[in-house]
């Protein structure tokens, strides 16, 4: 496949990452998906500074890793985009990250309470889901992560794992391939729905360790990935394509 081919495959399938996310309620007006360029690593492919449901491949950025945008477009990037690129240079094995503010996963960003998978789904998050408070290191700020330390210590934070929570404000998931950030976003914010459906019942049963590793592995594989992807595209309205 030629590098053209490449980078409008890439293209083609962050629009309709973004689509399927805002579909699933796990983006609404606010936050943003990308993926690491395919032939050039040192790079990340994100929207300029749109609605994820109505992002077309117009709208598609280049951006170095730092977050300087690539050519002379004069439109608004997202003030976040460091998010992405600190993560693409902390994280080699990292292709795609999705940042979020999926109301069901907020309560656990500013309570001890733990956000743990307690379905099989959700083991695609990983066993711990570390919480990152930008007040400590930074003060009084915005709530947004608009500079390169923020995303730094974001990356910091989310270290080697696959999903963190920003207190206050939302998410982030690493993973990699758009698929796979897909997946792991979408049951990120169900699972925090079905813990929040438990707990008026008692202490919920989270899935052991073995079991997240075990379940997750099979669901990253590529049949699985395929098969979701496949009803995520077809509920967003580009079944067949």
């Amino acid at each position: 496949m030629t590098d053209q081919r490449l980078v409008e495959n890439a293209i083609r399938d962050l629009v309709l990452a973004n689509r399927i996310l805002a579909r699933e309620d796990v983006i609404d007006d606010f936050g943003h998906v990308s993926v690491r360029h395919p032939t050039n690593p040192d790079r990340f492919l994100l929207s300029r500074s749109r609605s994820p449901e109505v992002v077309t491949r117009d709208d598609i950025m280049e951006f170095e890793l730092d977050g300087t945008l690539v050519s002379d477009d004069n439109r608004r990037p997202y003030a976040e985009r460091f998010i992405h690129g600190a993560i693409y240079m902390a994280r080699p094995d990292v292709n795609s990250v999705s940042h979020h503010h999926a109301r069901s996963v907020i309560p656990f960003s500013v309570t001890d309470t733990p956000l743990r998978p307690v379905f099989h789904m959700a083991s695609v998050m990983g066993t711990d889901i570390p919480v990152w408070d930008s007040q400590p290191e930074f003060g009084d700020t915005n709530m947004l992560v608009d500079s390169l330390d923020m995303g730094h210590s974001l990356a910091k934070t989310l270290g080697n794992g696959r999903a963190a929570l920003l207190r206050g404000h939302g998410a982030i998931c690493a993973a990699p391939d758009l698929k796979a950030i897909c997946m792991i976003s979408i049951y990120m914010k169900d699972n925090a729905e079905l813990i929040l459906k438990t707990l008026p019942l008692g202490e919920p049963k989270y899935l052991a360790p073995g079991e997240i590793e075990k379940a997750g592995s099979m669901l990253l594989s590529d049949m699985p990935l395929a098969r979701a992807w496949d009803y995520w595209t077809a509920r967003a309205g580009f079944s067949g394509i």
